[in-house]
């Protein structure tokens, strides 16, 4: 007895459903230029881009922390600049007030000049930077130095000792300031101090070596003391191109998770053409039997 399979048209039009889906992938590959566009594409790989998209999204903030602190510093360290170029006046002042032929409207015109500039470096050591002031410690909402007539140098600090420490790494911390209490009001090396007691003891005219050696011995702390900014942008320099570098490395690693092979892909999908033009034939083919074709 002659039996026909009723499920041959069936196949063919689930084997061409099949070679549309393989075509419809083959062209968002070569659309996107991925291998993996959904998770189902290649689970592990999708899992491990996921984890890889987590690190860059790390590396980033991690970058961003690194630009910040980098512009903040050396806005730090540009301050410092003026505050020696001050100094170096203010020494200067000091040697000149210190010669014994001047009269005392002489004296007392370089100690005016000796008072401005002490106003200029409180002015310097309350720099703000993006709304935030420099060298208040952690207490950088309010600016550090006042003018105050009831301290023995006249400046008044009220900022605090805190330093912060930021995060530009796994497991890499740098601490990221100075506070003005190390910098301009550290004991023995008062910048202020020393500014207020060269500008008296020119007024007086007595004492004016010890006091120009206080000056000097603050502006050489100064000096010192811009190392550290120096320094720390450095590092943030180096640690900036570790990380840049780490984003490459991620990059690449993506593509070779999810980068589509084009050249398979393109000839794939010429296959899967040549391949449903012939389930089309097939089908038609035989769509057009029946009983009657089979019998003859």
């Amino acid at each position: 007895m002659l039996r026909i399979n009723p499920n041959n048209f069936d196949d063919a039009l689930a084997a061409i459903e099949r070679i549309q889906q393989d075509q419809q992938t083959a062209l968002l590959q070569i659309s996107t230029g991925r291998r993996v566009n959904s998770p189902s594409d290649d689970p592990a790989a999708a899992a491990a881009i996921v984890q890889n998209h987590d690190r860059s999204q790390q590396v980033d903030q991690f970058l961003h922390s690194v630009t910040s602190i980098q512009t903040r510093l050396q806005s730090a360290d540009s301050t410092l600049s003026s505050v020696t170029t001050s100094l170096q006046r203010a020494i200067s002042l000091a040697v000149q007030g210190g010669t014994g032929t001047l009269s005392a409207g002489d004296r007392s015109a370089i100690a005016q000049e000796l008072d401005g500039i002490q106003q200029q470096v409180v002015q310097l050591a309350n720099t703000s930077f993006q709304g935030t002031f420099l060298f208040a410690g952690t207490n950088t909402a309010s600016a550090p130095y006042a003018l105050d007539g009831t301290t023995t140098s006249g400046v008044r600090y009220d900022g605090n000792s805190g330093v912060n420490q930021v995060q530009v790494g796994e497991s890499y911390q740098l601490q990221v300031n100075l506070p003005g209490s190390q910098l301009f009001s550290a004991p023995g090396t008062d910048v202020f101090q020393a500014l207020h007691d060269v500008s008296a003891a020119i007024t007086a005219g007595t004492s004016v070596d010890t006091a120009l050696n206080s000056l000097r011995q603050a502006y050489d702390f100064i000096g010192t003391a811009r190392s550290f900014f120096g320094n720390t942008i450095n590092q943030l320099t180096d640690q900036s191109s570790f990380l840049n570098s780490e984003k490459i490395d991620l990059t690449k690693q993506e593509t070779d998770l999810t980068g589509a092979d084009l050249a398979k892909t393109i000839s794939d999908l010429t296959q899967s053409q040549t391949a449903r033009q012939a389930a089309y034939q097939a089908a038609a083919r035989i769509s057009q039997n029946s009983l009657f074709d089979f019998l003859r």
